[in-house]
C-alpha cells in the first residue's frame, strides 16, 4: 500500500479497518445472495456518514438487507412501518403529563436508536417524511423547544416501492437529498435465486449472524475516511461533474455542494473497502450512479430518462482530467 493519504504510523489501523469492513461484506453476503456490489455501496455510504435509500418492487430483500446490516454491525435497531396515518410524534416521541410529578416527561420515539429502518417511507405523508430531516442531517431532534442528540453512530436505511404503485407519496427533493445513496437491488441472478430456493430460510440465517464490527469501530472508520488521499486532479474531476450539471442545460437543477461532498466521501470509503489509501477515477465513476442518480432530473419536458441514463450522459460528457 502507498502512503499518499495515510501516514506510516496509521497504516496498520487502516489495514485493520479495511479487513473488518470486508469481513462485514462477506457476512452480509451470506444472507443477501448475489448482491455484493449493492452491499459494498451501502456499507461505503454508512462509513461515509450517510443514509441509504433502497427503491425496488416488494419481495427482493430490501427489509432483510437493513436487518442484516444491523446485526452484522452490532447496532441497536428499530423498524418503523410507514403508513398514511403515521404521525411525526410516532417517529420522534412525545411529552406525556405525569400526574405523580405534575410535570411533562418526554418519551422517546423509535428514531432514538443507532439504525432506523424506515420501511416503505413513501407510504407516509410528506409531513411525516419531513420529520426525519433534522435527524438525518444533524443527528439530533428538536421537540418542545429542547434539542436531543441521537445515538452515535446513527443511520437511516429507508425502503420505498416504485412511485407508480398505489398509495405512495413521492419523496420531495429536500428529503431525497438527505440520502447519500440510492440503491436498486433488482431480482437475483439464476444461481443466487436457486440458492435461495434450495437453502435455509433467510430469517433463520439472520438470527444466527454475529457482529463482525462494533459501533466504536464504525465510528473509527468514519474518522479515517477523510484521510484517504484524493489527488488535485480528481478534485478537479468532481468539480467538473458538478459544473456540467449546473451549466449544460440538460438538468432541471444542478448538483449541490452537498452532493459533491457526498460523492467524494463515498469514493473515499469505496477506496478504503478496496484496501487502498487513495482514490482512483474508477472509484468516482463506480459510486456516481448511486450517489447522484436520485438528485438529477432531465430538463427535457415530457421525458423521464432512468437515473442510470442521466449518469451515463454525465460520465460521457465530462472527461477524466
Amino acid at each position: 500500500m502507498s502512503a499518499l493519504g495515510i501516514s506510516a504510523t496509521s497504516a496498520r489501523a487502516f489495514d485493520d479497518h479495511a479487513a473488518r469492513l470486508n469481513k462485514t461484506v462477506d457476512a452480509i453476503g451470506q444472507i443477501i445472495l448475489g448482491k455484493e456490489h449493492a452491499i459494498r455501496l451501502a456499507l461505503a455510504a454508512m462509513v461515509a456518514r450517510g443514509h441509504v435509500l433502497i427503491e425496488d418492487v416488494p419481495g427482493v430483500g430490501k427489509t432483510t438487507l437493513a436487518q442484516v446490516f444491523a446485526r452484522a454491525l452490532g447496532l441497536d435497531f428499530q423498524r418503523i412501518q410507514f403508513t398514511s396515518d403515521l404521525l411525526p410524534a410516532d417517529l420522534l416521541g412525545v411529552s406525556v403529563f405525569e400526574k405523580n410529578t405534575g410535570e411533562f416527561q418526554f418519551r422517546q420515539g423509535p428514531v432514538f436508536t443507532q439504525l432506523v429502518l424506515a420501511d416503505e417511507i413513501n407510504r407516509a405523508t410528506p409531513k411525516t417524511q419531513s420529520a426525519l430531516l433534522e435527524a438525518m442531517e444533524e443527528r439530533q431532534v428538536t421537540l418542545d423547544g429542547e434539542t436531543r442528540a441521537l445515538p452515535a453512530p446513527f443511520f437511516v436505511i429507508a425502503t420505498q416501492n416504485p412511485s407508480h404503485q398505489l398509495g405512495t407519496f413521492a419523496l420531495p427533493e429536500s428529503q431525497l437529498d438527505r440520502f447519500l445513496i440510492r440503491l436498486v437491488l433488482g431480482y437475483p441472478d439464476h444461481s443466487a435465486e436457486r440458492a435461495l430456493l434450495s437453502g435455509r430460510d433467510r430469517r433463520e440465517l439472520l438470527d444466527a449472524i454475529e457482529p463482525t464490527i462494533s459501533p466504536d469501530q464504525i465510528l473509527s472508520a468514519q474518522q479515517i475516511v477523510p484521510d484517504v488521499h484524493t489527488a488535485e486532479a480528481l478534485l478537479d474531476y468532481v468539480q467538473q461533474l458538478l459544473r456540467f450539471t449546473r451549466e449544460s442545460g440538460d438538468f432541471r437543477v444542478g448538483l449541490s455542494p452537498r452532493a459533491g461532498l457526498g460523492l467524494l466521501r463515498v469514493a473515499q470509503a469505496w477506496a478504503l473497502l478496496a484496501g487502498r489509501d487513495h482514490v482512483l477515477p474508477e472509484d468516482i465513476q463506480t459510486v456516481l450512479p448511486s450517489t447522484v442518480g436520485h438528485r438529477l432530473q432531465s430538463a427535457r419536458l415530457g421525458t423521464e430518462p432512468a437515473p442510470e441514463e442521466l449518469v451515463a450522459q454525465l460520465i460521457e460528457h465530462v472527461p477524466i482530467p
